[in-house]
């Protein structure tokens, strides 16, 4: 079986989800076991000469000054991890805490974490072997993740409970099962396992995969719209977007043109000179988006690649020093400025839906009813659309304003990181229900409009609508015709299918979402 072999390389967010979505094996390099042993050097050499270092022979957060007596700290390590088991709720998802697993296991290999190599090889062995812990969804503020990062390595001391072939069992009876053995944890391995953002880190990772997809099938689904709208598409043009390069609009101008390259419209007369605002700025919303989530996307890769512990061991120094970097301020922010972006692709969007539906804008028949009359057509799915809205801008409320003073006032800062990777996830669920929507209308617009030629991009967004449900001739059912219409649109292969059939149109404009 194939396997990964963990070292000090720099690993992206995509790449990262995308191995611990596999089925391979991992292990440590040889030459990240040479600097677990030169930590651990270190950490023998200050636990030898007996000076005050945090975690090691110290209390921790507000037990700071409580000084460990030499035969306590080994008996301590396990106590860190257990008195720390806070966490309540429904579990993480699985992928979310095997890519927290990885974050980890990367940091354990890129140096300055001091644990024991046994200790190191034990959150390994949970990730090799196919072990996943159960993890509550609450209870870390992103001061580093210390209160669910204590349920995330519990197994490897035979605590706590964990995923296993399937089944939910306890840790002790998760490593019997795998032929793993309880780790007897040293001086600081028990700090070393839980003071990181992992978690955070992990479900951030997971989080900008599935908005890369969000972004790019959203612009294939609004240059749809564009086409069944029969819009202007001088919009596009790059002397324009190069006019006032704002955030990544000339990228985003480029992908709507290589989207829409092909399409009929790019032949003829625009309908109109000018059309509604949610039409004519869409290169300038989604560059905006998109470089809010380049700026997401820096932000992670940097905490994957990172070194989060408290204290750092500097081994070529001979030195363990207090650090702060548990705390992630840049993922709060950029994840809370995302989710704010979000909310502008998504009130475009919802205009569009009412917009294609508005006969004397549109030129099509009321609510693209082929039947007019009394019918519906697709004017009650707008209900739909104004809930979906509501509830995106509520999870685009910042959750990195404030924090409470806790731990006897020491720890009077917090990011609530993890809270905001979690409500932008929710989020993205229902963004994918509002696209689905507007791919479901745009198509049915297209239709009425008499099938005409489409670009390269929106052929393929028709293609996978049609697939799923049928053009409405009669009123039928809405709501489970767009759940359809979204599992088609959402089951990653047409993003896939997208990105190589636009990247040679799009080279040299550089997109995350590509």
């Amino acid at each position: 079986m194939p396997q990964y072999i963990i070292d000090s390389a720099f690993i992206r967010h995509d790449a990262l989800v995308a191995m611990v979505r596999g089925a391979d094996r991992f292990a440590y390099a040889p030459a990240a076991l040479q600097r677990l042993q030169a930590d651990r050097a270190i950490v023998q050499q200050h636990i030898a000469d007996g000076a005050p270092v945090y975690g090691l022979n110290t209390g921790l957060g507000g037990n700071l000054g409580y000084r460990l007596d030499a035969d306590e700290v080994v008996a301590y390590q396990q106590q860190i991890i257990l008195g720390r088991m806070i966490g309540m709720g429904e579990p993480l998802p699985m992928d979310v805490v095997r890519a927290a697993l990885l974050v980890r296991v990367i940091g354990f290999a890129r140096g300055g974490t001091g644990v024991s190599p046994l200790a190191a090889q034990g959150v390994m062995d949970l990730l090799d072997r196919g072990i996943t812990p159960l993890v509550p969804s609450r209870g870390s503020i992103s001061a580093g993740d210390l209160g669910l990062c204590a349920h995330m390595v519990a197994p490897v001391i035979g605590q706590g409970e964990a995923w296993y072939q399937g089944r939910r069992l306890t840790g002790a009876q998760a490593l019997a099962e795998a032929g793993l053995a309880p780790v007897a944890l040293q001086a600081k391995d028990g700090l070393g396992l839980i003071n990181a953002s992992p978690l955070t880190t992990g479900y951030a990772a997971v989080a900008a995969c599935e908005l890369a997809d969000l972004l790019l099938v959203g612009a294939a689904v609004a240059a749809l719209a564009d086409e069944g709208y029969a819009a202007n598409l001088t919009v596009f043009d790059p002397r324009i977007a190069a006019a006032r390069p704002a955030g990544a609009q000339s990228a985003a101008a480029a992908l709507f043109r290589a989207l829409l390259d092909g399409s009929v419209l790019a032949e003829q007369p625009p309908r109109s000179i000018q059309d509604a605002i949610s039409f004519r700025t869409m290169a300038q919303v989604f560059g905006a988006g998109h470089a809010a989530f380049a700026h997401l996307c820096e932000a992670v890769d940097t905490e994957i690649n990172g070194t989060s512990d408290n204290p750092l061991v500097f081994a070529a120094e001979q030195q363990m020093l207090s650090s702060p970097n548990f705390h992630p301020p840049m993922i709060a922010l950029t994840f809370d400025s995302m989710a704010i972006a979000l909310v502008q692709l998504a009130t475009a969007g919802a205009q569009r839906v009412i917009k294609l539906q508005t006969a004397h804008l549109s030129g099509l028949p009321k609510y693209l009813s082929p039947v007019g009359g009394a019918s519906t057509g697709f004017n009650s799915l707008q209900k739909t659309v104004a809930a979906l809205h509501a509830e995106i801008r509520l999870k685009a409320t910042p959750a990195s304003l404030d924090a409470l003073v806790v731990s006897e006032t020491v720890e009077d800062h917090a990011t609530h990181a993890m809270l905001c990777v979690r409500k932008l996830h929710e989020q993205l669920e229902l963004m994918r229900s509002l696209v689905a929507i507007e791919a479901l209308v745009a198509a049915q617009a297209v239709d009425l409009r008499g099938g005409a030629r489409l670009g390269r991009g929106t052929q393929a967004v028709f293609d996978a609508v049609r697939a799923a449900v049928p053009m409405l001739q009669a009123d039928r059912p809405s709501g489970p015709d767009a759940m359809r219409v979204q599992a088609a649109l959402f089951g990653r292969d047409l993003a896939q299918r997208l990105r190589d059939a636009l990247r040679p149109a799009m080279a040299g404009h550089a997109l995350r979402a590509l």
